[in-house]
């Protein structure tokens, strides 16, 4: 109040204008770090043009192959607001599970097995939905909006989102890349109807260098920026439930779960830091297993050996398939017997799989 007993400018301003709405995004990104999340941004639910073209021409090639998935939902994958049409803002968040040594170190020792790094421990979707539940709830508390997790289970397109949240960019592997976790990040999302202001997309840094591309030792990658899945070594070990293509095999060397070459060695990995995660931290005996100990597992010794980890999702025969593979490029012979013992296996594919690499060392 003034001497006089007015009202003062700012106090009358306050007395009769709506305050500001508060912006809830500090908030939410603070509670997201403090839940372990390495990285989040905001954006709009939806995708620019460029994203549902690439996903149209991938589709069109063929280049999804089995993953028929991809194409039963494509409307909703391209279109965030087609999935749930009262969705309004995405926040998306990266859980980093960066390697502490290299994980293309395996490759050489032929008698084992090489796995991808995501899957050296428990399955990614359970830790990084957990966490993404947590931190809904406490949006919805917060702020009172509606929301929805997605953690790769749902015609959700995670990477462009995320590129469009300044998480980082596509890089040419097709992948995520940061400036501050390289091509390592776990991504999950949360569809809000809260209304949050975007973040600035992040821009493409890969420049002139083309090492992921070059590095595929099947050459899945037609062009930069798109991928042929057929060829994918990633796609034919955990996907694909047939035979593998013969010409595709001699290329898979030991890679017997996934593949990360492409991954590894991009150069923005530089400036990871290994995962904090204790999940993701690599058990001993899926670092480097023998072929010979993973070709005689059973129904029931894969699964408890795989209990909790993404691997068993795809059951022990396409599993012992990819290790029969490996066993087959290991030029080992010594491994010849353990081939000629699965040729007779109950399942064809199995079966099949260990005459090749029974062939494969003179046999």
């Amino acid at each position: 109040m003034s001497q006089s007993g007015a009202p003062t400018q700012a106090s009358r301003s306050s007395d009769t204008d709506p305050l500001p709405p508060r912006d809830p995004r500090p908030a939410i990104r603070d509670r997201a770090l403090a839940l372990g999340f390495d990285a989040i941004g905001f954006c709009s639910a939806d995708l620019g043009p460029e994203a549902r073209a690439r996903l149209t021409d991938f589709l069109a090639a063929g280049q999804h192959g089995d993953m028929g998935w991809l194409a039963d939902r494509a409307d909703q994958r391209s279109h965030p607001r087609a999935l749930w049409p009262e969705a309004r803002s995405v926040i998306a968040l990266g859980l980093s599970y960066a390697p502490e040594d290299d994980p293309l170190a395996s490759l050489a020792l032929r008698d084992r097995g090489t796995i991808s790094v995501y899957a050296r421990n428990r399955d990614y979707h359970d830790i990084v939905k957990g966490k993404l539940k947590h931190l809904a709830q406490f949006v919805v508390s917060r702020f009172g909006p509606a929301v929805k997790v997605f953690v790769d289970t749902a015609p959700v397109m995670e990477k462009p989102l995320a590129e469009r949240a300044g998480l980082g960019w596509q890089g040419k592997h097709t992948n995520l890349v940061s400036r501050a976790h390289g091509s390592w990040l776990f991504l999950g999302e949360i569809y809000t109807t809260l209304e949050l202001t975007p973040d600035e997309p992040h821009a493409d840094r890969c420049g002139t260098c083309a090492r992921c591309m070059a590095a595929c030792p099947t050459d899945a990658f037609p062009a930069p920026y798109r991928l042929d899945a057929t060829r994918c070594i990633s796609y034919l070990t955990i996907e694909h439930r047939g035979p593998i293509p013969l010409e595709l095999r001699p290329l898979m060397g030991n890679r017997i779960y996934g593949c990360d070459d492409c991954l590894a060695v991009c150069p923005w990995n530089r400036f990871a830091q290994a995962g904090a995660h204790p999940g993701l931290t690599a058990r001993p005996e899926l670092t480097a297993p023998t072929l010979t100990s993973l070709a005689a597992l059973d129904d029931a010794g894969f699964r408890t050996m795989f209990t909790g980890s993404p691997i068993k999702r795809i059951g022990r025969d396409r599993f012992v398939r990819n290790v029969l593979i490996a066993i087959g490029n290991s030029a080992d012979p010594r491994l010849r017997a353990v081939a000629a013992s699965l040729t007779q296996d109950a399942n064809p594919v199995v079966a099949e799989a260990a005459r090749w690499a029974e062939q494969c060392l003179g046999g």
